[in-house]
């Protein structure tokens, strides 16, 4: 990482919003597609962290919301990227207020930093190609221009937005053209006529402008947004490390995207062309094309098998897959829930979740495994007056200490050792050992080790929801 200073600062603003709702049943709201790892062993919020640490970059900016915070600084840790803040956002707002909080706060100290605005969830394999064009545009940016990158495609593809330059104008040795209109997802045949041209380019959504750039064009097109954005971010306050914005000012803002707040109505804006790889994986199709195939144009997950298929995706979590005959198909199956459907109709996955959400299924939304600052915990059976669950807690992380009004529960320890309290006691508790915790008790498990803890919790109640807890001191500041 080779962090510049003054008015040469390159800063990366990493978008975390967003619920990747087509990549369902493997993306959520409750833990959508950046987080998860697609590919590799990383997820794309941390291959764009990694992309973003390139020579001539400083250390991130993230904006990211509550339930998400210590997953972001965790997955960081985890690829050894320091991030410079993390801003969190009180409500979804889109795109626009969290780039003008970001551009807000930087400004208090750097009001020339170049911004580099870009989201958590694209996939751009070639990190070199990208830097030379971050840097190569940079200049412009520098000069008050807001430079959008686009990139040349290679097919007409309706699910894009795209810019309209004029190839006539750009000299060779320039970084970047003028921008003549933005256009909004076209239909097929429009779409096939403007690639035909070559005067347009598929909009990224990365956009780069000094902070003081960005807060005069939402002077200048959105002053209401910047009304309720700058009381947030000046009566923002610290926790933990994380930087929370104001909630009732920032929650005033207009919900839009910077593209309809600012972009279409700024007359300072360039474009920069780029010929790299870029796919920002909005369907499973998309994600077809980035995976590894067979001979036969399948994509398969570990666990999945293909007998006489072609051009399919299988992917599954845990569950043996086998697809037979398949043709130009998605599948993808988790422990809770499973997508059958032709690639062709791969943008439909959206109007599935929502189907499932006025059916009132928590699939939609959520997982057996829920995330917590502290490890995770998975459900493993369920009945009335039961349930069973798999507690993983991370090295020096604790629960906080609680109570429940209507159930007891029984931890058994089957992987380390805990260190437990049970009202004024404290015990270790280690393999093969367990604990009785009575209804209504004050209790609390820590994992004081260097591996992680994993029990086996019997709940028995009238009432097992997630909302019984009663926390009396908690370390991540969890209400």
């Amino acid at each position: 990482m080779a962090e510049t200073t003054g008015a040469s600062e390159i800063i990366p603003v990493i978008l975390c919003g967003g619920t990747g709702t087509r990549l369902w049943p493997v993306s959520r709201e409750r833990f959508p597609k950046q987080f998860v790892n697609m590919f590799d062993g990383l997820s794309l919020f941390q291959k764009t962290a990694k992309r973003l640490s390139a020579p001539g970059f400083s250390y991130p900016l993230i904006l990211a919301s509550d339930p998400f915070r210590f997953v972001v600084t965790e997955q960081l840790a985890e690829i050894g990227i320091a991030p410079k803040s993390v801003l969190i956002e009180p409500v979804a707002r889109n795109t626009a207020p969290a780039i003008l909080a970001a551009a807000l706060w930087l400004a208090r100290e750097t009001p020339d930093a170049i911004m580099l605005v870009a989201p958590a969830d694209h996939l751009i394999p070639d990190h070199q190609a990208f830097a030379r064009k971050i840097l190569g545009a940079a200049p412009a940016a520098q000069e008050g221009r807001i430079v959008t990158f686009g990139i040349t495609p290679h097919h007409p593809d309706t699910g894009y937005g795209y810019l309209e330059i004029d190839r006539n104008d750009c000299a060779s040795d320039e970084a970047v053209c003028p921008l003549r209109r933005f256009v909004e997802k076209p239909e097929f045949e429009q779409a096939l006529k403007m690639v035909e041209s070559g005067n347009f380019l598929w909009n990224a959504g990365i956009f780069m402008m000094t902070a003081r750039t960005a807060i005069e064009a939402f002077k200048t097109h959105a002053p209401d947004i910047l009304d309720a954005v700058e009381p947030s971010v000046s009566h923002s306050t610290t926790d933990l490390g994380f930087l929370r914005l104001e909630p009732e000012a920032f929650s005033a803002a207009k919900s839009i995207s910077v593209d309809f707040a600012i972009m279409e109505k700024a007359g300072n804006l360039v474009a920069a062309p780029c010929d790299f790889q870029w796919n920002d994986l909005g369907s499973w199709d998309a994600v077809h094309d980035e995976s590894d195939k067979d001979s036969a144009g399948n994509a398969l997950s570990a666990t999945a098998v293909a007998l006489d298929c072609k051009d399919s995706l299988l992917r599954s979590d845990k569950l043996h897959l086998v697809g037979i005959g398949l043709e130009n198909m998605i599948v993808v199956a988790m422990d809770d829930a499973v997508l059958v459907a032709p690639r062709e109709r791969a943008q439909s996955v959206k109007q599935a979740v929502d189907l499932l959400k006025d059916q009132g299924a928590t699939v939609a939304t959520e997982f057996n495994r829920d995330q917590r600052p502290w490890g995770w915990f998975e459900s493993l059976a369920k009945g009335d007056r039961f349930q069973v669950k798999r507690i993983v807690v991370k090295p020096g992380a604790s629960l906080s200490l609680q109570s429940h009004h209507h159930r007891a529960e029984h931890w058994v320890v089957v992987e380390g050792t805990a260190r437990v309290t049970i009202g004024e006691e404290i015990s270790l508790v280690s393999e093969n050992q367990s604990v009785y915790v009575p209804l209504g008790e004050t209790h609390r498990l820590e994992n004081p080790g260097c591996v992680p803890v994993v029990l086996i919790e019997i709940q028995t109640g009238t009432y097992l929801g997630e909302d019984d807890i009663i926390r009396y001191e908690d370390k991540y500041q969890r209400t």
